[in-house]
């Protein structure tokens, strides 16, 4: 059996988010000391940007950094719903990192099929083959779901391919990394808030891989969570 998750509870979602932003500070310092560069993929949710923003108030040495997509819903570029835009108003303004570090998956292309193929590529590009990235941060939906893996959906079943192609959740297409090079990472980092969340936050520490979330690697996780999430007892 893989080795439980580390579980920190934290008092609310605005302690969860600073505590997520030094784990990451420390694991991107460790990341170039040891290999010259840090790769992260952020998911999108309101803590996640309170989060950005303090890691954007960390001294790191941001030119070395590539921020990448978990997931992206399909909307105009600068559309509130996109992950992207919020992600750039929460790191650019106040960190020195080149745009051309944040590696946006490329959801206004017609063919979505091709965009996941090309965003493959990307990650193929940076990260090796098969890509490897630094640290993965996931949330999780009150149904179960992390990144757009969403109960249901055949990109659940996507081994052979780094991005899939999701149908429709709350009315948007999306694309999202697959299990695979979720897996593949060298940390997991869940954050988890809001006591919506409480029951399926004592799935996932149990490993039920009948939700989406229990079905990503457990040995090399942590979950911050808000005393909301974890007011099941976790």
């Amino acid at each position: 059996m893989s080795q439980n998750p580390e579980l920190q509870i934290h008092p609310d979602a605005d302690a969860v988010a600073a505590a997520a932003a030094l784990l990451i500070a420390r694991e991107a310092r460790e990341a170039i000391a040891a290999r010259g560069r840090f790769l992260l993929a952020v998911s999108g949710g309101r803590t996640p940007w309170v989060m950005l923003r303090a890691l954007a108030r960390e001294a790191l040495p941001w030119d070395r950094i590539h921020v990448f997509q978990v997931d992206e819903r399909v909307a105009p570029e600068g559309h509130g719903d996109r992950n992207l835009t919020h992600l750039r108003a929460s790191l650019l303004p106040q960190a020195p990192l080149p745009e051309r570090n944040i590696h946006a998956m490329p959801v206004t292309t017609p063919d979505l099929h091709a965009a996941a193929s090309d965003y493959a590529a990307e990650l193929e590009r940076e990260a090796g083959q098969p890509p490897v990235l630094d640290l993965v941060h996931l949330g999780m939906g009150s149904d179960g779901h992390t990144a757009s893996l969403i109960p249901g959906d055949p990109a659940l079943g996507v081994r052979d391919a780094e991005v899939a192609v999701c149908g429709v959740y709350q009315g948007r297409p999306r694309l999202t990394l697959t299990y695979p090079v979720i897996d593949r990472a060298r940390r997991i980092l869940w954050v988890v808030t809001g006591a919506e969340k409480a029951p399926m936050l004592t799935r996932l520490l149990a490993g039920d891989r009948t939700i989406p979330a229990g079905c990503v690697a457990r040995d090399r996780a942590v979950i911050l969570a808000d005393r909301e999430a974890g007011a099941s007892g976790c």
